[in-house]
């Protein structure tokens, strides 16, 4: 059983879903980055999405590019994530951690090395964004000799076919993005009841994670009203960040509000 399997067992058992914040690592510094981090977990995430900074983040919406211009423009770099990473792992053995990373990344060395060094660092899955789900299978086969779960996405439009390969080649939880095109507060999710979450509950897909538009409790609600098991928030997080990044101890507080009533949205109501 991997960390994902006893962080959903333990929140079914709770009558929760799970709250997993985005953050890319680096931003707006290393260091402060670790810091963000850590503040999000005592606030009450569940889980962790993190991104390596890329410089053509092409499914990220503007201010998800801006977090990745900020960190490389701290000097992040690959190697900077998997020293982060892996302090990340020691502050928190049982979270469940996630990367979110363009194929450019993974393939720079070796798919293998890439993997090798993710499960070292203490990574439990990877969501590779750019890689198109009937080809995603080689990325799958390399995560699982390694350890580490390959993450899919399932979008609105997916045909069976498709939800049938996320379904076989998934682990640790499927990423159900709302609604199409890139990352972002901007829009609005549509957290409705989907035949993509239908679906994938019928193939005993891992657990279903809404994403794509979530910024505010209400629709964290509505996700799991909708049978999703959790939801990501990315850029509603990051903005927090950006609106402080010249004040730490105003940054760490906005973060800890924003995920206490987040989280507080997947417990049952009293």
């Amino acid at each position: 059983m991997n960390r994902y399997d006893r962080m959903f067992e333990r929140l079914e058992e709770a009558g929760e879903g799970a709250f997993i914040p985005f953050v890319t690592l680096g931003d707006p510094t290393p260091e402060v980055s670790l810091e963000v981090v850590s503040c999000l977990v005592e606030a009450g995430a569940d889980a962790l999405e993190l991104g390596i900074p890329f410089s053509d983040p092409i499914a990220d919406g503007p201010t998800i590019q801006r977090a990745t211009r900020r960190a490389l423009d701290a000097g992040t770099t690959p190697g900077t994530c998997w020293e982060l990473l892996a302090e990340v792992r020691k502050r928190h053995p049982e979270v469940p951690i996630g990367l979110l990373v363009y194929a450019n990344l993974v393939v720079q060395g070796s798919v293998e090395q890439f993997y090798e060094r993710a499960a070292e660092a203490g990574v439990d899955s990877v969501l590779v964004a750019d890689v198109p789900t009937l080809e995603a299978e080689a990325f799958a086969k390399v995560a699982r000799s390694k350890g580490v779960c390959p993450v899919m996405i399932a979008t609105p439009n997916a045909s069976r076919e498709k939800l049938e390969t996320v379904a076989r080649l998934g682990a640790g939880y499927t990423y159900v993005v709302t609604r199409s095109g890139v990352t972002g507060a901007e829009v609005d999710a549509d957290t409705t009841r989907s035949e993509v979450l239908d679906t994938l509950a019928r193939l005993d897909a891992p657990a279903s994670v809404v994403g794509f538009g979530i910024s505010r409790p209400e629709q964290v609600r509505a996700a799991l009203e909708a049978a999703a098991a959790g939801a990501i928030s990315g850029s509603a997080v990051v903005r927090r960040i950006e609106e402080h990044r010249g004040d730490r101890e105003a940054m760490l507080e906005a973060l800890s509000r924003f995920v206490s009533e987040m989280k507080a949205a997947t417990r049952p109501l009293a």
